[in-house]
């Protein structure tokens, strides 16, 4: 895995200056919203505008309690499977992507589709086809059942395998050794999947890399931020839903890195005032998909509890930003 994340300007090396206050906040930077979720939240926000409710998201348009409560307010339904759509409606497919399959149902049901996938995973589901086509065997390395890994497996159903545990390393079979590739879901933490890298390729040493690294560079960096901070903290709040793989990533890599304690909650009113007992560093971050209003509650939530002092540590400053899905620029054009 490289350390340069593309859109993202290094910041140098954190100083995290020693504090003569009893109580203190140390908060990660970056934090929060990525460029996929801002422009999947922003495509329902301008469908909505552009058409009126409801708009119809199949599953969650990015894992977040909140985000998905607010637009459900506005007039949008939430569905698990296309099906449940009425023909010929709008449908807008989330973050996470689909399969061909789900792509080739809207079109059977004659349903308005709009693909607010994430670039970045879309980038994925290219190499999926890429490698099939030339008749590689594909180790997805994912969580079972994440709506990531369903719809880049669904790429290529029969040449991809998923591992996800450690036990998983010794039940993929391969027909040719030497056409192996492994890729990844972009949500996951850099050491776990280094870690399930090595352990293919100890059964498989031609085992070759992705053309680039497939984790995103969201993800990366707020494990990076994390890793910084976490030595130096008794307690981790990372804000974050609890089917938010990004944000229960840096539960993990708070704790691997040296904090005494993490929790991961959607809303400042989750903590328990228990956890600040004898803490006198409290280390606040947010996953991917969370807007950064739930952060600001949870600071002024400690504020209230004597950590006024907030020290923000960073690692990196995100430049990176997403254009609209192609039928929202389109739409938006025919109306100007």
């Amino acid at each position: 895995m490289t350390s340069a994340s593309p859109g993202t300007e290094p910041a140098g090396n954190p100083t995290i200056a020693q504090s003569g206050a009893a109580k203190r906040v140390l908060l990660a930077k970056p934090r929060g919203y990525c460029a996929g979720v801002d422009r999947a939240v922003v495509a329902v926000e301008k469908a909505l505008e552009l058409y009126g409710p409801p708009v119809y998201v199949r599953k969650e348009i990015v894992h977040n309690r909140h985000v998905v409560d607010t637009l459900r307010e506005r007039g949008v339904i939430f569905v698990e499977e296309t099906s449940e759509v009425p023909e010929g409606a709008l449908v807008v497919f989330s973050a996470h992507g689909v399969s061909p399959a789900v792509h080739a149902e809207a079109a059977d049901r004659n349903l308005r589709t709009i693909d607010a996938t994430c670039p970045l995973v879309t980038k994925v589901h290219k190499e999926v086809n890429r490698f099939a086509k030339d008749d590689y065997d594909i180790l997805l390395i994912g969580h079972e059942g994440h709506e990531e890994v369903e719809g880049t497996s669904g790429e290529a159903p029969e040449q991809v395998q998923l591992v996800d545990q450690a036990e998983d390393v010794g039940k993929v079979e391969v027909r040719d050794p030497s056409k192996v590739i492994w890729l990844s879901q972009t949500t996951l933490s850099v050491d776990e999947t280094m870690e399930r890298v090595d352990q293919l390729r100890e059964r498989f040493p031609g085992l070759a890399d992705p053309p680039s690294d497939d984790i995103c560079y969201a993800t990366t960096n707020r494990q990076v931020a994390v890793k910084a901070m976490a030595p130096e903290c008794d307690l981790v709040l990372v804000v974050g839903s609890k089917n938010s793989s990004n944000s229960k990533r840096l539960v993990e890599v708070a704790l691997k890195a040296g904090a005494r304690t993490s929790h991961l909650i959607d809303f400042a009113t989750e903590v328990d005032e228990s956890w600040l007992e004898g803490v006198s560093t409290v280390g606040v971050t947010s996953g991917a998909s969370v807007p950064d209003v739930l952060v600001m509650d949870l600071l002024t939530w400690l504020a209230d509890r004597g950590y006024g002092q907030v020290d923000e540590v960073t690692t990196a400053n995100e430049k990176i930003a997403f254009a609209l899905p192609k039928e929202l620029r389109k739409a938006t054009k025919e109306q100007a």
